[in-house]
This record gives structure tokens, sequence and C-alpha cells, in this order.
């Protein structure tokens, strides 16, 4: 099965600091679930989830964040609901999963039911670091089978503006996947624009190398104010990753050890002076990680024991709420080559 994904579906992202913000997450589920043709059993399934997550943000953290959208997987139609709090975190993370087990003198089953009401279910916890939880759970039963990679990825606009633009698209085939990362020049619409033109480069082109989608991006931005830009292919039977990259996109393969992705200098779309490909091995289990200047550079997945091995969701949400610069738009990209 082939398929595209982007930042141009929709993601709803809402504060949670009081009771009433869980009725406004309660909505939307709902609205996306109907949207997209869940039955009403699977569509009340949703709506408990996102009220136990949503609910324990508020007993345990006192506010956080959550993101409800369609499944970043080309594999079928659901939604993922992912909750992200920089509280206290949870010191007994398997104890907390068991039913009846409760800290704050409640019936404690929220997060079991989290886990069982999800088809996709995991959790990343720090004491003292805070605590995020991924819920994704199909339309369809049984649950489609998996394509070649895992996709993790959040963007958001700079304060005050409503477009972000940063950008991100991932097209996954028999062969392999194609991955884009956008930072359209300064922020608002215009921006945003640039984005989305890189974006729709991608959902025209199969199976496309990373240079020649770095080419095709570089003449369809000429009408816009232009990107950064990076592109990828991960090529299944060869175990390999081939990068290309122009501007300020950050790039990097982790397995065992970080590779930084080397990009060149420019703007896509005007003064796009050399497109070079660079491979790294890319063996099954093997994570590619982008994102734009909006995040912190600094930082370093050691100092979260345990977290590079979780969905590649709950890397993306670390990395955003831990070194998002807040002066800019920001995006983070993860895919994950499935395990042999």
């Amino acid at each position: 099965m082939e398929a595209l994904i982007s930042s141009l579906t929709q993601q709803e992202v809402f504060a949670i600091t009081h009771a009433s913000d869980v009725a406004a997450v309660r909505r939307s589920g709902q609205k996306l679930a109907d949207a997209l043709g869940f039955s009403e059993t699977r569509a009340g399934q949703l709506a408990l989830i996102i009220t136990e997550a949503a609910t324990n943000i508020l007993k345990h953290a006192g506010e956080g964040e959550m993101h409800v959208g369609p499944a970043q997987s080309s594999a079928g139609v659901g939604v993922d609901v992912l909750a992200v709090d920089n509280g206290p975190g949870i010191l007994d993370l398997n104890a907390s999963l068991v039913d009846g087990m409760s800290t704050t003198g409640t019936a404690g089953t929220g997060l079991g039911a989290l886990r069982r009401l999800s088809d996709e279910f995991d959790v990343y916890t720090k004491p003292g670091g805070g605590t995020a939880f991924f819920m994704r759970i199909w339309r369809d039963v049984p649950a489609p089978e998996p394509c070649g990679v895992e996709i993790g990825a959040l963007w958001a606009p700079m304060a005050g503006e409503e477009e972000c633009g940063d950008g991100w698209a991932v097209r996954c085939d028999g062969r392999g996947a194609t991955l884009l990362a956008a930072d359209g020049l300064g922020h608002g619409p215009e921006a945003a624009r640039a984005a989305a033109a890189a974006v729709r480069t991608l959902e025209a082109r199969k199976g496309v190398g990373a240079g020649e989608l770095m080419q095709a991006a570089h003449d369809a931005l000429r009408p816009t104010r232009g990107a950064a830009l990076a592109t990828a292919r991960i090529d299944f039977d060869a175990g390999e990753l081939r990068f290309a990259g122009v501007g300020n996109i950050a790039g990097c393969v982790i397995d065992g050890s970080r590779r930084a992705l080397v990009s060149h200098n420019g703007i896509v779309g005007h003064n796009m002076r050399k497109v070079q490909e660079f491979a790294q091995p890319f063996p099954p289990g093997a994570t590619c990680i982008m994102h734009s200047d909006g995040i912190q550079t600094q930082w370093d997945l050691d100092k979260y024991p345990g977290l590079a091995g979780r969905s590649p969701v709950l890397i993306a949400a670390i990395l955003m709420r831990d070194f998002i610069r807040r002066r800019d738009d920001a995006m983070v990209l993860v895919v994950r080559r499935h395990g042999s």
C-alpha cells in the first residue's frame, strides 16, 4: 500500500488547564471520528481515551497539552491522541498502569483504561521530568498491517500566528519511504505557502530520490518566498538512507550512535547552488530525525533514558516540549524503520 501523510492534514492542539478543557478536546475527537467514518462504538472508545488522558494531566501535572489528529500512518484510517505534560513524572509506571492503582485517592482505572482502549499505546515518563502518552485507535477492526516505517511529527506556528511556516511529508511504498521537511522563509501565511508547495511536490511524485525531489521542489517554489528544505529516501533493500539538504533543516540518523546529515547553504526556490546526496546506513530499527530551526540543536536523547526506543511520536513530543524556541515556527519529524 502506498500513501502520503503530511502537515497538510488537520492537527488540533489544546492547552489543558481546567476541567472545561476536557470537553473541548472530546468534541474535537468526536468531530474527527465522524469525518473518518468511525462506528459509534469506536468513537465512544476514542472519547474515553481523550477523557482519561486529559483528566490525568489535570490530576497529576496541573496543566499540559493534547494533540488530536488523523493517524500518522499510511497503513489505514485512525486517530492519534497525544497527551504531554511537564509535571512530576511517574515513579512506578508499571504499577500505575494496573487497574485499581491510584496515587490521588481515585479508583485508579484511568491509565489502565488508556492502554486497554487503545489499539496502539506508548508512554514515556521521567521522574521530575514530565510524562507523554501516545494512543492510537483505528477505525476498522482488525487493525491494518503496518507499513515499513513508523512516523511521528509535531509542528506549531510562532506565537501570534495562525499558520505554521514549517511543513513535512512522508510517502511510503513497498520499496522504501521518501521524507521531506521544509521551513518556509520567515513566518506567517507566505511561509506556510512555501512549505505547502514543497509538500505538494512530494504528493505528485512516487519513489523519487532525494536529489531529484530537491530539484523538483526548487522549481515549484520559485513563485514563493522559498524555503530551507531537507529530503531523504530510505531504500529498504539497500539498507540505506540518501539525504539532500539546503538551508537550516537539522537532520541526523540514530542507530546506536547519532550521525549528523549534511546540508548546503541556500534557499530552495531562489539561490540553490548545489544539490548533493549523502548516503548513511539505515538498517531495520534505525531512526531519522529532522527539525527546523524553531527547535534548539543541543538536544541529546541519552539524557532521556529509554526515549530512543519509544514511539517516534513520543520522541517528537519530548523534543518539541523541551527544545522549542517559541520565537519562530517549529517542526519535528521522526521516522523509524520497522525492525526485522
